[in-house]
């Protein structure tokens, strides 16, 4: 009896070392992909945080240029980068999020934007702009008709260029880059009149 009792006793304990041994592996995976997230592709900027209020600075409402914006962690094999500045709580022509602003054919080698990038069709980084929703050439800041808009400045890294001309489109560009996106990082903030 006692040597039953003994053999089922050492029977659990194996049993429970293997099933700790198991939820330890388990965590460490979890831990492990946390750890991982931090070092992915990610855009920041130096004058708004994410979800906060981007100063009026960067809107039609004051001086109306772009924010400094850089990113890190793109993949290894990235060729180019694709900027846009999007509201998805207005409409634009088209339909979907009002585009503010789109910059492709940026380098892989550049990391960041400084503030207050020109409105020219080429920069002299050799990175292209687009046509924004109000018609224009280059960054056109936010200001609502009413209410709290959010606007996300998205960054996608591509594994091409995607040599369309200076002053294309939202929708050329999408075209443009569908397939070819690697990774995308976004920082929204909010601004309100």
């Amino acid at each position: 009896m006692e040597k039953k009792l003994i053999l089922g006793l050492g029977v659990v304990l194996v049993s429970l070392a293997v099933f700790v041994s198991g939820c330890t592996t388990q965590s460490n995976q979890i831990t492990n992909q946390t750890s991982n997230q931090s070092g992915s592709f990610q855009i920041t900027s130096t004058a708004f945080v994410q979800g906060g209020q981007i100063p009026q600075k960067y809107t039609a409402d004051g001086e109306d240029i772009s924010p400094p914006l850089s990113w890190t962690s793109a993949p290894q094999n990235t060729v180019s980068f694709t900027i846009t500045c999007e509201d998805p709580d207005a409409s634009g022509s088209g339909g979907g999020a009002f585009y503010h602003w789109i910059v492709f054919d940026i380098s892989a080698n550049i990391t960041q934007l400084s503030e207050g990038i020109t409105n020219q069709r080429t920069l002299d980084n050799g990175a292209k702009q687009g046509t924004n929703d109000m018609g224009t050439i280059g960054y056109s800041g936010p200001s609502p008709p009413r209410g709290t808009h959010r606007y996300a400045f998205k960054i996608y890294a591509l594994d091409t260029t995607l040599n369309l001309e200076p002053g294309a489109t939202k929708q050329q560009v999408k075209d443009a880059m569908e397939g070819h996106v690697l990774a995308e990082a976004q920082i929204t903030g909010k601004y309100g009149a």
